[in-house]
């Protein structure tokens, strides 16, 4: 039981920190992050594709819905954050730009989620997908 209430409050909060990381992305001007994006060596198109994965993704889980393809996608954009951004910076930041400590703690987050049974007592894929 408390091994259940640690995974729903471990997949709401990672949720809720995506979803709204998503919806920033969109409300900052998508175009604005998708040059962002061309400038570290990124396809823009990938912006779109990643800002739709943290919106849509992030309702999902706190909604607990498909949430192993979502907290896989999660940790997948982790990675690619870790090595691609922060890792020249180091765990705690170089006094320039932030550190991977917050990326590596979403990407455990994430791995967890994916890795832990699907049918999570407190989501909707436990509702719908439990043979009773």
């Amino acid at each position: 039981m408390k091994t259940e209430i640690g995974a729903t409050i471990i997949r709401i909060t990672l949720g809720f920190i995506f979803f709204f990381h998503g919806l920033a992305k969109f409300q900052g001007g998508i175009q604005n992050t998708a040059g962002w994006f061309d400038s570290i060596g990124l396809p823009e198109f990938t912006a779109y594709i990643v800002a739709s994965i943290e919106l849509a993704g992030g309702i999902l889980l706190i909604l607990g819905l498909a949430t192993r393809i979502f907290a896989g996608l999660f940790a997948l954009i982790m990675i690619g954050a870790i090595l691609k951004v922060k890792l020249s910076a180091g765990l705690m930041g170089n006094g320039q730009s932030s550190g991977f400590e917050l990326d590596l703690a979403l990407l455990a987050m994430a791995l967890f989620i994916s890795i832990k049974d699907h049918n999570q007592k407190y989501s909707l894929d436990a509702l719908l997908f439990t043979d009773k």
